[in-house]
């Protein structure tokens, strides 16, 4: 089966090509170095020939709001197109867990105007809904820090390992389309701030995590359950203490 994968040469997309092509499928990495580009519609026409399943899981260069909307609407809408010309049998995109309540956040937002345009397309799909990737620990620190603080809010996390990711979205790639949405999450769930705590102690930071329910999440505050899905959600296998990616080789 051929499998194109947009943004393929990514964190998530090259692990994806990786593993399907090790099961036996055609799996195509799409992605501005490999001469797709989904902003403005180049070289999506060849790289669809012939394609049963498409996974998105490309991202926006910026994360300001309206850029961040833009990119998704526009890079969305041209592949969506481009699927229904080729004759594309089954889109998968991945999204953010808590995407269904009301997102203070633009990169919310513009994830929603994403899924949208996916449900609304005649083409059959999937949406996989992600918690935080293990991958971006140290950025989200470093986003949180003050001087020699790191404030985040003392609510319920539950980050996953980007293999992970790659294996639920190849599950589903090669699946029945749900023309609905799954949740997917690591296989332990902890307090934010301790996750951190826990964290910068184990790379010998000297940074104070400090507990703050006002603290902003790249760009607002969250609630409780923000972060963490609500109901069944399908569990990873790799908990954070057994990451090999867990301690950087560079302090």
């Amino acid at each position: 089966m051929k499998i194109v994968v947009i943004g393929g040469t990514g964190l998530i997309g090259s692990k994806l090509v990786t593993r399907l092509g090790e099961q036996g499928h055609e799996a195509v990495a799409a992605a501005p170095n490999t001469g797709v580009d989904t902003l403005t519609g180049e070289g999506l026409a060849d790289v669809l020939t012939g394609a049963s399943v498409v996974i998105d899981v490309a991202n926006s260069p910026s994360f300001e709001d309206a850029a961040v909307l833009k990119f998704f609407e526009t890079s969305t809408g041209n592949l969506l197109a481009a699927e229904a010309a080729a004759g594309v049998r089954h889109h998968v995109g991945l999204s953010i867990v808590g995407t269904e309540r009301p997102p203070a956040r633009g990169y919310f937002r513009a994830k929603v105007a994403q899924e949208n345009l996916i449900r609304e397309s005649p083409i059959p799909f999937s949406i996989v809904h992600a918690t935080q990737f293990f991958e971006f620990t140290r950025a989200i620190a470093d986003e949180a820090t003050d001087g020699n603080t790191v404030r985040l809010a003392p609510v319920l996390y539950q980050p996953i390992a980007g293999d992970d990711v790659a294996g639920q979205l190849g599950k589903v790639a090669v699946g029945s389309p749900l023309n609905g949405r799954i949740d997917i999450a690591g296989p332990e769930r902890f307090r934010m701030d301790e996750f951190f705590r826990d964290a910068l102690a184990s790379w010998d930071d000297p940074r104070e995590v400090v507990a703050d329910p006002h603290a902003h999440y790249f760009g607002a505050e969250v609630e409780e359950r923000s972060l963490v899905p609500v109901g069944d959600a399908v569990l990873g296998t790799i908990r954070y203490a057994d990451w090999p990616g867990r301690v950087p080789a560079a302090k």
